[in-house]
């Protein structure tokens, strides 16, 4: 993609942002995004088919941004065993969070945060089978893989979730550590 693309694009999630936070998605309309974005209709179906696509592009920005990045650490620089809370995955995706890269929070704390919750759990969920289960550690007591994999990312969209809600009065360390209390009994160290 060149960067007159990029740039159009980028002025597309900008606008479709600057919406969300102000309507709900099924109030927002193609025309008021690219009201918005001041493009073209034509413009804006050659980068998106629906609105729909849009979101989940936005998601997979928003959110893969975060996961890759928390996948690309170098091995064993984040939590790969039990017992180790300063060096937690989850610690670097709340302190990401806590950054509000790309206006996050305001997505996540929106009347249309149902919506960015369930992408994030989904992207959640690759994060958690690498750090997790490709080191052995969800072998708990006889229970399937995919459902420890479901909890364990459900458990820490509701975290977020939960501390969004308190206005992220704790630390992401205290967060970590609250998420690490709840998951950890049920890994296999």
């Amino acid at each position: 993609m060149d960067r007159r693309q990029q740039k159009t694009r980028n002025a597309i999630f900008q606008a479709f942002t600057a919406l969300l936070s102000e309507k709900h998605y099924n109030q927002i309309s193609v025309q008021e995004i690219i009201d918005q974005a001041n493009i073209g209709r034509t413009t804006f179906y050659a980068h998106f088919e629906t609105k729909d696509y849009l979101l989940k592009d936005l998601c997979e920005e928003l959110f893969g941004h975060i996961i890759d990045t928390a996948m690309g650490l170098p091995h064993g620089h984040y939590h790969n065993s039990c017992g180790m809370e300063t060096n937690s995955v989850f610690l670097h995706l709340l302190r990401h969070l806590q950054e509000n890269d790309k206006n996050i929070l305001e997505l996540l704390s929106s009347q249309n945060n149902e919506i960015f919750l369930r992408y994030f759990k989904s992207n959640l969920k690759k994060l958690i089978l690498r750090q997790y289960a490709d080191s052995g550690m969800l072998k708990n007591a006889g229970l399937p893989e995919d459902y420890l994999i479901n909890h364990i990312s459900s458990s820490f969209v509701e975290t977020v979730d939960w501390w969004l809600a308190q206005k992220m009065q704790q630390t992401p360390e205290e967060m970590n550590a609250y998420f690490l209390a709840v998951i950890e009994p049920i890994l296999h160290c």
